[in-house]
């Protein structure tokens, strides 16, 4: 059969369905391009196909329900007018695929008896199985393909296909993750985390090749040979391989954010590159949907690190609940300086991506409502279509704040601009990066750094809500130093972020450059009195935060809890921050991840500046009035010492004066320890009467059960529960303020009211 190709001129399109040329819109090319596919890939003739095909429903609302494309199982079947196998709608590619754009193809498939849905816009297709026999409010379970031509007249494959979901899509793209895993051990000996970083290495170069390479080319094993056979030709005898020639160009897009080394290469077998790449070709890893590729890559994460690695890993659990406990809004920034696997960020993107999606699509059904009213069922066919088309419009308006690409969109603003972190584990960070694309991105922030250092954007007084689980049992050694390693040296990058930043950036590359060969533990007030990893990641983090910020972060049992033990770290932050929130979880959560130390989840919100200013007032007041209280027993202490240094002046006699200097000296001994305890009791008064006049309510609670047990399975989990619980007491408390925008979306008519961007994108984003 001869390739069918699309036909263009003069701002026209031919449609071989129609026999007609159309105007070449944004939708008509996509679904032209779609018909070409389904002839030349999929083996459907025009002669079983059609395009746009009303059929009028009685449905309110639906207006005359309308395919762009409808494909029967035989000419004849078309002909007969027999239900049709597949409904397909076409979008522009601007517009986002989501689900709720689609109600008049889904009708149609739903009306017309269709067994499959498609949707697409070009750079993005799913597929779903149509549901009959309940109205379609929504579309049916989403699918992973739709039959080939030869396909249609078996009915077992058929509803193989009808069956294939998503979850089982995800199920088998871990395998295939796992399969390559098991390649490079098998071939090239391997450890799991060798084995990882090289898998690592490949993904990184399928998603480059796929984001960058002409719409919808996979990274296949025939493309890899041909473009490897057409580099040989021309390259010289010295040249590099091929496939490390592909990583260079992985690496310079990455230079900007420190992710590989520069000398890094390829360490696997040819042979062993090959079969991964072959393994994952099914999947454009660009388009695939995101709970398919980042649950699965999170599965083939937690198994391959379990042992070694597995402190880098917060169980899911866990993750939820604190993220859903501190509740991060659209417009604030969002900060792990631990960050590891990424589960926070990728649970805190994740989280904020869902409201804005619910937000527009609240704004889709005011629309909805709005146009499709009972004057709409009452007029003429050319006013619907005008009304849907307009409709459309609005709709496709509101789906460009979904688009990543989108510089001005809600979700670029997300993606680029929100979400930070850094781990000091190299792999980690590489880690982190990879996991957070595969779940929909946001991965521009995060950075290979010390947490305890400032980079880039990752300083003090910068963050509304941090969310960590941070290093503890470990000490900071007294004499390890800051280095001239530490040092933040990209000259262009500094000049980008200072003017960015400004003042506030400057100030912060000194925190490093102002303190080389100082004791790290000089960094921090608490170092004065604790190197322990987990007092001093407290303090860094309130110091990122900006005041009112809200913090949650995984601790060992009775760091804040526990009256007893580590009393001066309780003080210090008592002094810096309210605690909102401590729960206590069972050890078995954390014994998978190979944790021996009971562990607490500990929320905190650093003062605002009214509350820091009155804190400050009581304790200026309170230390006064104590003062003056204590003032006449110091004073009798001292009179003391005066009255017998006096009487040693008075006396002539150098016997007596003997006696008298001995006197005072057991005297000057006893007064110190007089002195010493005073002070004691004095400052535990000033804590005490603090306390009393800046008392607030601590919540405290206990759970038997967090959704995993000691050998990482499912559980019950009463932390869910017991998050509705906090929820509501912190909304009637009014723990923290709400943040508002000063402007939020509406839809006057076609006009978009647009919320301010906050700042603009990473200029070293790759």
């Amino acid at each position: 059969m001869e390739e069918l190709k699309i036909q263009q001129k003069d701002g026209k399109i031919f449609a071989p369905l129609t026999g007609k040329w159309h105007i070449e819109t944004p939708e008509e090319l996509v679904r032209q391009d779609y018909i070409c596919k389904l002839v030349n890939e999929y083996g459907y003739s025009l002669d079983q196909m059609t395009q746009e095909l009303k059929l009028t429903s009685s449905s309110r609302g639906t207006g005359s329900a309308r395919a762009d494309i409808v494909i029967w199982a035989s000419s004849q079947d078309k002909n007969d007018e027999k239900s049709p196998v597949i409904v397909i709608e076409c979008k522009a590619q601007n517009i986002t695929i989501k689900e709720e754009d689609y109600f008049q193809g889904q009708n149609y498939a739903y009306f017309s008896g269709a067994k499959f849905f498609v949707t697409t816009n070009e750079k993005e297709t799913k597929y779903f199985q149509v549901i009959h026999g309940i109205v379609p409010k929504r579309l049916g379970n989403e699918i992973i393909a739709i039959p080939k031509a030869e396909d249609l007249k078996n009915d077992k494959k058929i509803e193989k296909l009808l069956n294939a979901t998503k979850a089982f899509e995800r199920d088998e793209f871990a395998k295939l993750l796992f399969a390559c895993h098991n390649i490079i051990r098998n071939n090239d000996k391997y450890s799991p985390e060798m084995a990882f970083d090289e898998i690592s290495k490949i993904l990184f170069i399928k998603i480059w090749y796929e984001r960058r390479k002409e719409k919808g080319r996979i990274f296949s094993l025939e493309r890899f040979k041909a473009a490897k056979k057409s580099y040989d030709e021309f390259a010289s005898k010295d040249s590099k391989p091929f496939y490390q020639s592909l990583f260079d160009n992985v690496k310079s897009d990455y230079a900007s954010q420190d992710l590989f080394d520069k000398n890094d290469v390829i360490k696997l077998r040819e042979n062993s590159i090959e079969s991964i790449i072959q393994k994952l070709e099914k999947y454009n890893l660009s388009d695939t949907s995101d709970d398919v590729k980042g649950i699965a890559f999170e599965e083939f994460l937690g198994k391959t690190f379990r042992g070694e690695l597995g402190q880098f890993f917060t169980p899911r659990t866990v993750v939820d609940f604190m993220v859903e406990v501190l509740e991060p809004k659209e417009g604030e920034t969002i900060c792990d300086p631990c960050c590891g696997s990424g589960g926070f960020l990728i649970k805190a993107f994740e989280y904020v991506r869902d409201c804005i999606e619910k937000d527009i699509q609240a704004q889709k059904e005011k629309i909805k409502a709005q146009y499709f009213d009972e004057n709409f069922e009452k007029a003429s066919e050319k006013n619907k279509e005008e009304t849907t088309k307009r409709v459309n419009d609005l709709l496709a308006k509101l789906n460009e704040e979904l688009n990543p690409s989108n510089t001005k969109s809600r979700l670029y603003n997300l993606s680029y601009w929100s979400i930070y972190g850094t781990d000091a584990n190299p792999r980690m960070a590489r880690t982190a990066k990879m996991n957070m694309i595969m779940h929909g991105d946001g991965h521009g922030g995060v950075h290979h750094n010390d947490g305890l250092l400032n980079i880039n954007g990752i300083f003090e007084n910068r963050f509304d809500v941090i969310l960590t689980n941070p290093p503890f049992g470990a000490r900071v050694a007294k004499d390890q130093k800051i280095t001239e390693e530490d040092k933040y040296t990209d000259t262009g990058k500094i000049k980008y972020y200072t003017e960015r930043y400004g003042e506030e950036y400057k100030q912060a590359l000194k925190q490093v450059t102002g303190n080389v060969n100082k004791p790290l533990l000089g960094l921090y007030e608490t170092g004065a009195f604790s190197s322990l990893t987990e007092t001093l990641f407290m303090e860094r983090c309130i110091n990122l935060l900006k005041p009112g910020g809200r913090l949650g972060i995984v601790l060992p049992e009775g760091v804040l809890n526990n009256a007893q033990a580590m009393q001066k770290v309780r003080e210090y932050f008592e002094g810096r921050t309210k605690i909102l929130l401590i729960v206590s979880i069972p050890q078995d959560v954390f014994i998978a991840s190979g944790a021996t130390v009971k562990p607490s989840l500990v929320f905190l919100k650093r003062f605002t500046e009214q509350e820091e200013a009155g804190y400050q007032k009581i304790v200026k007041e309170v230390t006064e009035a104590k003062e003056k209280e204590f003032k006449p027993r110091y004073d009798a202490i001292a009179k003391k010492l005066k009255d017998k240094e006096k009487s040693i002046k008075e006396e002539i006699d150098k016997e007596k004066v003997k006696v008298l200097k001995e006197e005072l000296k057991e005297l000057k001994t006893e007064v110190k320890a007089e002195l010493k305890q005073l002070d004691q009791e004095k400052e535990t008064a000033i804590k005490s009467e603090v306390k009393q006049r800046f008392d607030y309510q601590i919540p405290i609670a206990e759970v038997e059960k967090a959704g995993i047990d000691t050998k990482g399975a499912k559980c019950e989990n009463h932390l869910e529960p017991l998050r509705d619980e906090y929820n509501n007491y912190r909304k009637a408390n009014n723990l923290w303020e709400e943040i508002k925008r000063q402007n939020t979306y509406e839809i006057i008519d076609d006009n978009l009211m647009r919320m301010p961007i906050v700042g603009e994108p990473e200029m070293f984003y790759s």
